[in-house]
């Protein structure tokens, strides 16, 4: 096995995202750009897009950190929009987009065309929130973003998993099909019900980092691979372990947190990056196998799909938003009532990515009897414009039209207070629990170790409200900053000196590496409280 092109993919899509925050254009769309360009360079290998590979094996690490990042709490708030998004658009998008193609390509089977429909029919929100982030959406639009592309996916699959089986000829029909997708909804949150707790139990009662983090990095795989082996939903069964663990993570030993935040930041960052570079790289896979279909036709089939992906969506927003207002006195009065801005930019934010071309290259080369499966090429091409339209086209513009509405921004100066105030009552209770500790001669220690306990605890309640503060107007840092800077200084100056202690033989590597060790938790511990 040549292991060379997997090397020069991964190591070329990470240098191309490290660029990216260099310049103000999206790191998904600079790579999606980019592997267009080098697909036809000379020598470049063919990067054919494995649907066994990127569906049980990419996906769920993904569709794991990203739930994992995520709030329990507010995506539970938002649920009625996220589940018309995840679940009502994606099948009204299939039908619309299904029904739309039908008309528009001569000869092509209504079956074929809802296949096509499923196919493009979920939106990869990992460009979209990444733009949200950066622009400064309010927090409500993030969340129903996120919220939607965790779940979006499984609706999508197994749409089209009852549309495919009516094009190969399995008998599906609307009742098996209504029953295929409660059981494989029911099912994936069931698998994921059930395996969260005993997972948790183990991730609390590993006394290994290592051993929590190797398990951190298979919980994915497991739910997934253990709801698609009873045929349920395994993209469900990722997306609800991932949650629950992810709002139980503070029950988790703080260096297993430590380590499992660095691994899967690096884990996230190195599969994003792949993922889009892999899609601009399908260009000549996809085109080599339009045949017939080349020139004007194809272009202008590619032009209209888009077309009516986009109008679609936004023929769902506004009265997926709307509507429940205006039949729900109980939705009125419990909840803002919504300017048309923030359905406008979800509407817009509507982009595809790799799960689609996934899909589509997993439809089968021939149906029941050895026919070929009718337009496979012609769906393969117009899932490929699609997406690359929807992220181009989209991706580059969403965030001046974020810019252009001009949505009120957080409030900085109130974020502190809120988090002042926590911290204030967080310190309370430690000092009480301190005192009374200190007050069992079990615990006794010297005065000044005691006094070394009081004097973090005050550091840590200060530093919050130092923030406030007027800055030095030598230097122009505030408090924080400057005590950030002589910490590092300080820092620094014992890191050196244990080098030379090292480099002159008083002590070995091994306790180099204890001593440093020590000091990047108390640099990390530092930069946290005036972070």
């Amino acid at each position: 096995m040549d292991v060379m092109p997997l090397l020069l993919l991964v190591a070329g899509s990470a240098a191309i995202a490290a660029a990216a925050r260099r310049t103000p254009v999206p790191a998904p769309l600079l790579l999606v750009a980019v592997g267009l360009v080098v697909s036809y360079v000379p020598g470049v290998p063919d990067y054919t897009l494995d649907p066994d590979v990127v569906l049980p094996l990419l996906l769920p690490p993904l569709l794991y950190t990203s739930a994992t990042d995520s709030s329990y709490l507010d995506l539970r708030a938002q649920l009625r929009p996220v589940a018309l998004l995840s679940v009502g658009y994606v099948l009204f998008a299939t039908v619309v987009v299904g029904w739309a193609a039908y008309l528009l390509i001569p000869g092509l089977p209504l079956t074929a065309a809802l296949v096509l429909g499923a196919v493009v029919a979920p939106p990869d929100a990992v460009a979209a929130t990444a733009v949200a982030r950066r622009v400064g959406l309010p927090s409500r639009i993030t969340t129903i973003l996120q919220g939607e592309s965790l779940l979006n996916d499984a609706t999508a699959i197994t749409a089209y998993k009852v549309a495919l089986a009516v094009v190969v000829g399995e008998g599906a029909s609307w009742a098996g099909g209504i029953e295929e997708f409660l059981v494989a909804a029911v099912g994936g949150v069931a698998a994921g019900l059930i395996l969260m707790a005993p997972l948790h139990w183990l991730r609390t009662h590993l006394k290994e980092p290592l051993l929590q983090n190797t398990l951190s990095l298979l919980i994915p795989f497991v739910a997934y691979a253990a709801a698609e082996q009873f045929h349920a939903s395994g993209v469900l069964a990722v997306v609800v372990v991932a949650l629950y663990l992810g709002h139980r993570a503070w029950e988790v030993d703080f260096a297993t947190r430590l380590q499992e935040d660095a691994v899967w930041k690096m884990v996230a960052f190195v599969l994003e990056s792949a993922v889009f570079a892999l899609i601009g790289l399908q260009l000549p896979v996809v085109l080599r196998g339009l045949g017939s279909y080349e020139g004007l036709d194809a272009a202008w089939y590619a032009f209209a799909l888009f077309v009516v992906v986009v109008a679609a969506r936004f023929l769902w927003v506004y009265p997926a938003t709307f509507l429940p207002r205006a039949l729900s006195a109980r939705i009125r009065a419990r909840e803002e009532n919504p300017t048309w801005r923030g359905p406008f930019v979800i509407g817009w934010a509507g982009m595809r990515g790799v799960v689609s071309l996934a899909i589509a290259f997993s439809i089968p080369l021939t149906v029941e009897h050895g026919d070929p499966f009718p337009h496979r090429n012609l769906i393969l091409f117009l899932t490929f414009t699609t997406v690359i339209g929807t992220l181009v086209v989209q991706g580059l513009t969403l965030p001046p039209l974020i810019r252009m509405l001009k949505f009120p921004g957080p409030d900085p100066q109130a974020a502190t207070l809120a988090e002042a105030n926590a911290q204030a009552q967080a310190s309370r209770v430690a000092e009480e629990r301190l005192d009374a500790l200190l007050a069992d001669e079990r615990n006794a220690l010297p005065p000044p170790l005691a006094d070394r306990l009081r004097s973090v605890l005050e550091r840590r309640r200060n530093a919050v409200w130092e923030r406030l503060g007027q800055v030095n107007p030598v230097t122009g840092e505030t408090i924080d900053d400057t005590y950030r800077r002589l910490s590092r200084e300080m820092i620094s100056a014992e890191r050196a000196m244990f080098v030379r202690l090292r480099d002159g033989r008083y002590i070995d590597d091994e306790m180099l590496r204890t001593l440093l060790r020590r000091l990047d938790l108390e640099e990390a511990a530092a930069y946290r409280e005036t972070a």
